[in-house]
């Protein structure tokens, strides 16, 4: 567990990456904690593009926000990861939803990318997920297929500087016993 938690507490958002590739076996590491990563009823209803085409990263940037402060790193990252998630999977039982919330893919996709970040720490990688984007207009550029929506984008690479830890709440500011 000290191991564990040591890598939650030092995994940073890394905005600034060596000149230096991600070897695909790497990357394929990765992509092995987001398959074994849990899912409501197994369905697993992520989709990954990995990509490392500097024109395709170009046109990615393109869709950023103008305030967004990972703007630099969708292009100088080596490799960019985009987590897309599959609609009417994830929270529904015999073709219906079953949750308050309508479709699961969020959550899942939430911990498709934890699993990610975390898997990528543990091997001296940065990323930081990206999610202030025109959608539509990333999606129009990967080719995400009707039923499938692109949820965020991650850059990956060796990072060129790690901050310091930003503060955090204490458990008893956040934490009810019995009831809220």
């Amino acid at each position: 567990m000290n191991e564990f938690m040591e890598l939650l507490k030092q995994r940073r958002s890394i905005r600034r990456y060596e000149e230096k590739d991600v070897s695909s076996d790497l990357v394929n590491q990765i992509l092995e904690a987001v398959k074994w990563t849990q899912s409501w009823a197994n369905t697993q209803c992520w989709e990954v593009v990995v990509i490392r085409d500097q024109a395709i990263k170009e046109q990615l940037q393109a869709t950023l926000a103008s305030k967004n402060p990972a703007t630099k790193a969708l292009v100088s990252a080596p490799v960019l990861l985009a987590l897309c998630g599959k609609l009417n999977s994830s929270g529904f039982y015999s073709g219906q939803v079953t949750t308050k919330f309508g479709d699961w893919f969020m959550f899942d996709l939430g911990l498709a990318t934890q699993s990610l970040c975390l898997a990528a720490a543990s091997m001296g990688l940065g990323t930081v997920v990206v999610g202030l984007f025109d959608h539509d207009r990333a999606k129009a550029v990967l080719n995400v297929p009707e039923g499938y929506e692109l949820v965020n984008l991650i850059p990956l690479g060796y990072p060129a500087k790690i901050s310091s830890p930003p503060a955090r709440r204490d458990i008893g500011e956040f934490t009810h016993l019995e009831k809220f």
